[in-house]
């Protein structure tokens, strides 16, 4: 069944492969993305949306999902991070999420079951060093989460996804070689990084009618790194 879907990112890593799956499906996507252009020349049309930047958004009269995308990945000792750099992850990460969620509220209730799925990280679960700009970021985006499941229940259902390591143009720095790669891998119980697809495949099941009775939740695509401990 075909649905109308807010997607905000969709030209690179995870909003891009749903894009793409979700183009092929026929639903009917509304995209809101930093660099729209892109997308015209496929013919794909998108309004301009700049997370560090927001400017005001136009929806339809309804919309069955949405799915913020945009996020960063600063990676700084703790006495590194500037005021600037914190700034920046709460304002991509959680201002411009809630700049889109309140603009999309009248489209997502006017549905009647819409679902909102925003993206978290594996660094908020499980302490790692140099995370504690993003992870702080993206704690807020699961409190935000956990509020808004709440205060907009039973008209609009609000999950959260928190992955590990994605194979992304974001992720890119961390798997430039052969060498980093496998070292990403083996930290993980499944012995492998992210897939964007599989990502895709979770938001799938987040925006259809097969996760009705889930709401307030985070789930943790994440080869078992934050809940898994091997022996060897």
């Amino acid at each position: 069944m075909s649905k109308r879907i807010a997607l905000i990112g969709g030209t690179s890593g995870i909003g891009a492969a749903a894009r793409e799956k979700w183009q092929q499906e026929g639903h009917e996507l509304h995209i809101a993305c930093r660099q729209p252009q892109l997308l015209a020349a496929h013919g794909t049309h998108a309004q301009h949306f700049d997370a560090t930047a927001p400017t005001p958004l136009t929806w339809p009269e309804k919309l069955d999902g949405l799915v913020y995308c945009p996020g960063t990945i600063t990676l700084k000792p703790f006495h590194r991070l500037s005021t600037e750099d914190l700034a920046r992850d709460l304002q991509v990460n959680l201002l411009g999420a809630i700049h889109v969620l309140q603009s999309a509220m009248p489209a997502l209730k006017a549905s009647g079951s819409a679902s909102v799925v925003l993206f978290s990280t594996i660094a908020v679960a499980q302490g790692m060093p140099f995370h504690a700009s993003i992870a702080a970021a993206k704690g807020a985006v699961e409190g935000l989460a956990r509020s808004l499941a709440a205060e907009w229940a039973p008209l609009i259902r609000v999950n959260v996804i928190a992955p590990s390591l994605t194979d992304t143009t974001l992720a890119s720095s961390l798997l430039a070689d052969d060498t980093k790669r496998a070292a990403a891998a083996k930290r993980h119980p499944l012995q492998q990084v992210g897939d964007p697809h599989d990502v895709v495949a979770l938001m799938d099941f987040l925006l259809s009618d097969h996760s009705r009775f889930l709401t307030g939740q985070i789930l943790r695509p994440d080869g078992g790194l934050s809940s898994v401990r091997l022996f060897h």
